[in-house]
């Protein structure tokens, strides 16, 4: 696997993709597609109001590299956007200003053919300092409280990232709060099935072992204490969450508790979704849109 956040910006220069902006009318957006520009790994399509995104884009000096297509209302630029990835004229869309329940809906419609028929995910790379190695968790901020099937979705979104990423043969680690199988707690119960359809090779090309409690599942050294004989103990490349909570408290104690770099995806579609938020640095801006550009080639 790429074992560094950095190397997707080299890795992406290799293959640039065009990105459909939706309601592009946003500083903090078009900052991040400015910088990835700069820096040769996207080109971008600005749905939105022209005169708006231009006054933007001149305070920005953000001046080559994109075109705009005028649109009158916020529904109308991510329809039009939306149409740019199902037509391919751009590989991958980007939410600007607008909710991502609006963008989501209109992306999810029969008429421009992007489903696959997965569950959609919230899938992001952290590179934390105290692990060994990139590490992929889904779901931080998309599915509230998934079943079976929608985890079993999640476990093949999460795959593709991680192929992405270069790793063929993922580790995945199902977690709960505890390692031992409780009739009474269903996540564990799921990841107990989950783990035996991986064997039966209903996953993929993946290794998936569960329940884990999270610390058995990213420490060697917790793993044996508790007597845990697995190839996922202590070496996850992907962590399963049991449900949104835990992912988004998850998500955001190692963005802000701990000193790390990470980038997200959303995907399940046939064409990767690029979410930023104001609370993310440039950095994961520009990290996340080399993480999609990647993403747009194999999946």
């Amino acid at each position: 696997m790429i074992p560094h956040l950095s190397q997707l910006i080299d890795q992406a220069k290799n293959n640039p993709k065009t990105v459909a902006i939706a309601a592009a009318e946003d500083s903090i957006v078009l900052a991040a597609a400015k910088e990835a520009a700069e820096h040769g790994i996207a080109s971008f399509i600005l749905f939105g109001q022209k005169k708006k995104i231009e006054e933007i884009n001149n305070e920005l000096g953000f001046s080559e590299g994109f075109t705009i297509v005028h649109c009158s209302t916020k529904i109308e630029s991510i329809e039009k956007a939306v149409k740019a990835v199902s037509l391919k004229d751009a590989e991958i869309l980007m939410k600007g200003n607008v909710k991502t329940g609006e963008l989501l809906g209109i992306y999810l419609k029969d008429e421009f053919g992007l489903k696959t028929g997965r569950t959609m995910n919230l899938v992001t790379v952290f590179e934390i300092k105290r692990y060994h190695k990139l590490l992929l968790v889904t779901d931080a901020g998309m599915v509230i409280a998934p079943d079976l099937n929608q985890k079993a979705d999640s476990i093949i979104n999460s795959v593709s990232v991680a192929r992405a990423l270069e790793n063929e043969r993922p580790k995945v680690a199902v977690l709960a709060a505890i390692e031992t199988v409780n009739p009474k707690m269903p996540a564990t119960t799921e990841a107990a099935i989950l783990s035996q359809m991986a064997r039966r090779g209903q996953l993929g090309s993946v290794d998936v072992d569960g329940p884990f409690a999270l610390d058995n599942a990213i420490s060697r050294e917790a793993a044996e204490h508790k007597g845990i004989s697995s190839s996922v103990a202590g070496d996850a490349d992907i962590l399963i969450m049991p449900d949104i909570e835990a992912g988004n408290i998850f998500y955001k104690a190692m963005a802000f508790l701990s000193e790390c770099q990470l980038a997200s995806a959303v995907v399940g579609g046939k064409a990767p979704i690029i979410l930023t938020s104001r609370a993310d640095s440039a950095e994961t801006k520009l990290y996340s849109i080399a993480l999609n550009v990647l993403l747009a080639g194999v999946i």
